[in-house]
Order: C-alpha cells, then structure tokens, then sequence
C-alpha cells in the first residue's frame, strides 16, 4: 500500500471502522450491542471520508493556520466540482458523523449503509484524486 496516498489512507481508515465493528461492538442479530464502539466505527470512518475529500477538494488549503473547516465547506467544494455528490456527501454526514459518531445507532443496516456512502465517496474521490 502507497503509505502517502491520501485515498489509501482514507481506505485505512474505512478498514478500521470495520475492524472495530467486527472485533468490538458485539454484533447480535440485527443490532449492534455496545453503542462505543459504534460510535467509534462512525467516527473514524468520516474522518476517512475527509481524508479522501481533502485530497481531492483542497479545503483546508484555503483556510487561515489553525482554522478547522466546517462541513459547509466540504459542501460548497463539492458542490463546484461535482454537484451531484452533494446528496451522498449530506447522506453520509447525516448517517456516519450524526447517527453513528454521535447517537451510536446500533442498527446494523444503518451501519452497513453508512460505510457504503463512505465507501462511494472514497470512490469518487479516487476518481477524481490527482497527484500534485
């Protein structure tokens, strides 16, 4: 694996959602038992999300030192460069940072859901990565 490869490490990221889901959350049925670890999964896999986004959007770029970009400038980047992937940009934020990093639904196919709008994005973002 390309270890400086901002897409490849988004995919890391993605890959350790999953680890964490599948070795520490429990899985019981249809749901998730322990709501940590769920929220953990979620919350690395959008940081995956803006790993790949940032490679490809350059948002930080246009950020005073220090500042933090807010999800309205990953969505007004994207929205310039490919606006159709606004709605699975929100759909993931909605579901990946909200519903899993913060409300630790256990709800597997939420869960599974979630990684799949990630795993899209990271797509596109591959697509669309070019090496400076």
């Amino acid at each position: 694996m390309e270890r400086n490869h901002p897409i490849r490490e988004a995919e890391r990221y993605l890959e350790n959602a999953r680890q964490i889901l599948s070795e520490k959350a429990e899985k019981d049925g249809d749901y998730y038992n322990d709501s940590k670890y769920v929220k953990m999964a979620g919350n690395t896999a959008w940081n995956g999300v803006l790993v790949a986004l940032d490679a490809v959007l350059g948002v930080r770029a246009g950020l005073k030192k220090g500042q933090r970009p807010d999800f309205k400038d990953y969505q007004a980047a994207i929205s310039k460069k490919d606006s159709k992937m606004t709605r699975p940009l929100l759909a993931a934020y909605e579901s990946l940072h909200k519903a899993l990093g913060y409300d630790g639904n256990p709800r597997c196919k939420i869960v599974q859901d979630s990684l799949e709008q990630a795993r899209m994005i990271l797509a596109w973002a591959e697509k669309n990565y070019q090496e400076h």
